[in-house]
């Protein structure tokens, strides 16, 4: 009986493994481009900022020391990194007065993000995608200016990342435009990024993504003692602010609530990162953030934007918001020797190959419906070509209601395609392709009632 059952096992195992496998292609410039993304380099990036001491965002303006002379060093990195660009990159702080609030800041002070801009090459592409960390640090009082800060993973990991990023990139060109950003003020209250992203929505622009990188450089947590560098998480939002009313009701009758523009924008962090970056798992969490608990992502959702936070797996909260310190033989500090700068290589390429991938594939497709007319167990979806790129094609992407994540890819050189699956029991979505096969961002289909 064993012997006839190991032989089942031997015949049918050969079968099973052949249809597990699913083929990766990727864009080999964009994996030259990911392999590029230096661990050394993101180590020296992090040192440079832990050198000013604190970064609080209440500290010094002048000298060496303190949050000033953090923010222009940036911007000489950036500057830096410009020249290699033909013209196409250009730096800058975006510089404002914020005063005092009654809570986390005492005094009148002048903020600033550090912001580099690498222009696409597509006049009729008015598409931006943002990436950023916050440039700023703090101990375990908020506001202690004057004590030292280190803030090598929060969130020097963020903000190392986003100058790495400048480095490589700034080498490339894409149609559509990528913002970098090292933003000010997090720890006293997304002060940086309420700033940033109430700007994007005054100037209407078309921003199609943000990549918020908090706290990523750091593989174990402290009490669980976890270690594992293989995993990243993408916080997301299920609904924003702006599904209230008739479109809240909208996304209640359709079952859209998982299937908002975070949502899909993190299934298609998912789906990138892992194709490009090895031995990386892409976790999807499904909240908007940690308990207790903020980042500068949330301006952003708030504003109806695609925005999501990219965090490691086991945060060590020995490390965070503490005043450097020995008790009990445990070392209390945010200090770069506790970082894993070959785990924040990985979740830096996560950021590049989606950028890249994003910035390469054309603008989403328009007017993307679903056929919902009549009772059918085939579902029809009709749409519009994109705004801006060069389209080969169009994925509808389908998946069950209950799966977390796109299960299959089909297709089409048209504007429209009927498949044998229920629109009961599936979700769709449309994409744009490229001739290189760059994805644009799913749009979801609303419902052809008429």
């Amino acid at each position: 009986m064993k012997q006839t059952l190991l032989l089942y096992v031997l015949l049918i195992s050969p079968l099973t493994y052949t249809f597990s496998q699913t083929i990766v292609q990727r864009d080999p410039a964009i994996a030259q481009l990911v392999a590029e993304v230096s661990a050394d380099s993101l180590r020296a990036h992090v040192d440079g900022l832990v050198s000013f001491g604190t970064r609080h965002t209440l500290s010094g303006q002048e000298g060496q020391r303190g949050i000033g002379a953090a923010r222009e060093w940036v911007l000489r990195k950036f500057q830096e990194y410009a020249r290699q660009s033909g013209g196409r990159l250009t730096a800058t702080i975006d510089t404002w007065t914020l005063q005092p609030d009654g809570r986390r800041v005492d005094k009148p002070v002048e903020m600033g993000n550090v912001m580099a801009t690498l222009k696409g090459t597509d006049p009729a592409d008015d598409r931006i995608l943002l990436v950023s960390g916050h440039i700023d640090s703090r101990v375990t009082d908020v506001m202690n200016r004057t004590a030292d800060a280190p803030g090598a993973n929060d969130d020097g990991s963020g903000t190392a990342a986003v100058i790495e990023l400048v480095r490589v990139l700034s080498k490339a060109r894409f149609p559509a435009t990528i913002v970098f950003v090292a933003v000010s003020g997090e720890e006293q209250g997304l002060l940086g990024a309420e700033h940033l992203a109430q700007r994007a929505r005054d100037e209407k622009w078309n921003l199609e993504a943000l990549l918020n990188n908090d706290i990523m450089g750091s593989n174990h947590s402290h009490d669980t003692r976890i270690v594992n560098n293989t995993v990243v998480r993408v916080f997301s939002e299920g609904l924003s602010g702006f599904e209230t009313g008739e479109r809240a009701a909208q996304v209640r009758q359709y079952g859209l609530e998982n299937d908002g523009k975070a949502r899909t924008l993190a299934r298609y962090v998912k789906e990138v990162g892992e194709r490009y970056v090895d031995q990386l798992e892409v976790r999807l969490i499904y909240r908007n953030d940690r308990y207790l608990r903020g980042g500068d992502h949330t301006p952003f959702v708030n504003r109806d934007f695609a925005a999501v936070r990219i965090t490691e797996m086991n945060e060590n909260f020995e490390r965070q918001h503490q005043d450097l310190r020995t008790e009990k033989g445990v070392e209390f500090g945010d200090y770069a020797r506790f970082m894993d700068f070959e785990y924040l290589r990985k979740n830096t390429a996560l950021n590049l190959a989606n950028l890249a991938n994003l910035a390469k594939a054309p603008a989403q497709p328009q007017n993307v419906t679903l056929e919902a007319r009549s009772l059918t167990n085939a579902t029809t979806l009709y749409w519009q070509a994109p705004k801006a790129g060069k389209v080969k094609g169009y994925y509808v992407l389908m998946r069950e209601t209950h799966w977390p994540f796109w299960q299959k890819k089909f297709f089409t050189d048209k504007l429209g395609l009927t498949l044998p699956y229920s629109k009961d029991n599936y979700f769709f979505a449309v994409q744009a392709v490229s001739e290189e096969g760059n994805e644009s961002l799913p749009v979801v289909p609303r419902p052809g009632m008429r």
